[in-house]
């Protein structure tokens, strides 16, 4: 089991740290990639967002794989197709060197790392859940978050540490390169561990009655819909305030008032806050079920969105710190069983596509958008504060679809093979 849990820990890492590092230089990634231009930040952003609408296909795809042929492949083909990207980037020639190639090259890697997300993360939760003995389904799939901000945290601080060490010449010259091509070597890593790994008991269970389905992406939509649509709900409130805490607040402070230094702290504290409860969160679901953690969750969420967003109006670092702890703590606290929710809404022989599609379309629509939603909401009503509004909104939808939500903790995934 703890074979299992790190592998899938290492590949989700080594996916989120590239997406940090990436986050971090982009002013230096323009300056490389895109022609001189007051616009050029603006479109190394939207290269980055352009690997958001990809994961939907890349959930499709996945699905087949992870369904048809096993969830180990599929994670074995899920690191590869971002680790060597990873490393792409850092060895790409510059604007200056190839030019107009140099931005298309960047957008088809990032294309390619949104394709490889589509499956990598949904997969590694399938696998992990379904390794996990009953009991303990909630704090395993934890796991799966709780490395998605270990690898934020790691690109961050990575970032960071570089600027302090090297000067801004040398950064901006060469410097920024190494973080990304040492993502190749931590996803040699994953894939190592994962080429020895065994398959899902619950799967090979499933291919030795012939419980396999052979069209799982249809199956799903047929006949499935219903838990589809309720796992998307669900993850709406993961997804949408999750971005806003960890991409978003950033940008946010910076807009505000706050020093780079003041707001890369808060981000980090952000992580930090997330890894500690999420699986305080998902153990307190193994025993108490998963609804009374998810209600709980998505009113804190709605009641705290925008009083502690708005806090940061008052541009007072600790208050900054305190407010953005109480509002991680709620966000994790709802996300802590939400990838054993999704295992347990779907039978074995759909499952990896059910979860892939359910939070790959709640990211493409809700999560990659929440930072442009915001800025447009703030045009609209000239609210700076007004992504509260927003998180309030989509925190009390899913509350209000959680009154169907049947209970999930005592499932047996196995019993589900035959549905």
């Amino acid at each position: 089991m703890k074979k299992v849990v790190v592998s899938g820990m290492i590949g989700n890492a080594l996916e989120w740290y590239d997406y940090a590092l990436y986050a971090q230089f982009v002013p230096i990634i323009a300056k490389h990639f895109f022609p001189e231009s007051d616009l050029a930040e603006v479109m190394a952003m939207a290269v980055f967002a352009a690997g958001f609408f990809v994961r939907p296909l890349g959930a499709v795809v996945f699905g087949n794989i992870g369904d048809r042929f096993g969830r180990r492949i599929a994670l074995v083909i899920g690191i590869l197709t971002m680790a060597v990207p990873t490393a792409a980037i850092g060895l790409l020639p510059s604007y200056e060197t190839i030019g107009i190639s140099a931005t298309i090259i960047l957008a088809i890697i990032r294309l390619v790392q949104g394709f490889s997300l589509g499956g990598e993360f949904s997969g590694c939760i399938a696998y992990i859940v379904e390794h996990s003995p009953p009991e303990q389904r909630g704090i395993a799939g934890s796991a799966a978050f709780v490395s998605m901000c270990l690898g934020m945290l790691l690109g961050t601080l990575t970032a960071v540490s570089m600027s302090l060490i090297m000067s801004q010449e040398a950064l901006v010259s060469w410097g920024w390169r190494i973080p990304f091509i040492a993502g190749l070597f931590i996803g040699l890593v994953g894939l190592y561990i994962r080429m020895n790994l065994s398959e899902s008991p619950l799967y090979k269970a499933a291919k030795a009655n012939k419980k396999l389905s052979s069209a799982p992406v249809s199956e799903t939509i047929k006949y499935h819909w219903p838990q589809l649509l309720m796992a998307i709900a669900i993850y709406i409130t993961v997804t949408a305030p999750f971005y806003t805490s960890t991409v978003y607040i950033e940008t946010f402070m910076n807009k505000l008032g706050y020093t780079k230094s003041e707001s890369s702290i808060v981000g980090s504290i952000i992580l930090i806050t997330m890894i500690i409860v999420l699986p305080i969160s998902a153990k307190i679901s193994d025993k108490i079920g998963r609804r009374p953690v998810l209600l709980s969750g998505a009113i804190a969420i709605m009641v705290l969105s925008y009083p502690m967003i708005a806090v940061l109006g008052e541009l007072d670092f600790i208050s900054a710190i305190f407010s953005q702890i109480v509002l991680a703590t709620a966000v994790a606290f709802y996300m802590g069983p939400v990838p054993a929710v999704l295992v347990e809404m779907f039978p074995t022989k759909v499952r990896f596509t059910g979860v892939a599609l359910s939070y790959n379309l709640s990211a493409a629509v809700f999560g990659g958008t929440a930072p442009m939603v915001a800025m447009l909401l703030e045009r609209a009503t000239g609210n700076k504060f007004a992504i509260g509004y927003y998180l309030f909104i989509l925190a009390m939808f899913t509350l209000y679809t959680l009154r169907s939500f049947q209970e999930t903790v005592n499932n047996s995934l196995a019993d589900k093979e035959a549905i």
